[in-house]
């Protein structure tokens, strides 16, 4: 059963950290085999971006590219925009325990799910691809495949409010553009259709819904609140609000 949570709209990075660090306190206390691994990532962290910063390094790190790597460039963009990227965080947690009925409470998302990671990691490689620093977003791009079956190009516009559900196999290419409030399903990709370095990926707008499997080909448009069948292979636009499904894809 869900544990009692405070309203999702009204939550902020402040609230979000204050529940992470109490339902941390909580799991340390109940299961000490948490308790080193907790203080680490939550209980030392100065704020929702350090704890954030922490968790991904210590997954992304390798023997060449140790934790520190990772982390400061985390600090980075923390620096940069605490409030918007702050917000981003929140705005996805509040789609995952929106949408997915596995989330209890915001720490599960937070430390055990993969897309969530998968997410908070493109953010990074984003930034890290926009301010000179290309190598270091492939490494965490391919870090990111390499853990968790998600393969995304950094340059890829991705918004806030987002979920991957499960998340294994999602790939997402260079030009592709994903608006706010949009839910992934495992196993979709939004691929391109041409080999030249032109805008060649999907759009997919604002609430659409993407079923497990589904496969998005070309510069064609998802509208606002579609929804595509679980896998559909979709090579045509699909209207606003519509639903799609089949192979090829048509509207329902």
């Amino acid at each position: 059963m869900k544990q009692e949570q405070a309203p999702l709209s009204s939550q902020t990075p402040q609230t979000l950290w204050v529940s992470l660090r109490s339902a941390a306190e909580k799991l340390a206390g109940e299961d000490a085999v948490f308790a080193p691994f907790l203080t680490d990532t939550i209980l030392s962290a100065a704020h929702l971006g350090d704890a954030m910063g922490r968790l991904l390094s210590q997954k992304l790190q390798t023997p060449h590219f140790p934790a520190p790597v990772f982390r400061d460039a985390y600090a980075a963009l923390w620096l940069r925009g605490a409030d918007a990227l702050g917000g981003k965080i929140v705005r996805d947690m509040q789609t995952v325990l929106a949408n997915d009925p596995a989330a209890h409470d915001a720490l599960r998302p937070f430390l055990f799910f993969k897309g969530f990671h998968a997410l908070q990691c493109h953010r990074l490689a984003h930034d890290l691809w926009h301010h000179g620093r290309q190598p270091l977003a492939l490494l965490v791009q391919n870090r990111v495949s390499d853990l968790f079956g998600v393969d995304i190009h950094p340059a890829a516009r991705i918004g806030c409010g987002i979920m991957f559900d499960h998340a294994t196999g999602i790939v997402i290419g260079e030009t592709a553009v994903v608006e706010d409030d949009v839910l992934f399903w495992h196993g979709v990709t939004l691929g391109g259709r041409a080999f030249a370095p032109e805008d060649r990926h999907p759009k997919v707008r604002q609430g659409a819904q993407i079923g497990a499997g589904a496969t998005i080909l070309g510069n064609i448009e998802i509208g606002a609140g579609a929804k595509i069948a679980a896998g559909s292979v979709v090579v045509k636009s699909v209207p606003a609000g519509a639903t799609a499904a089949g192979t090829p894809a048509r509207v329902i």
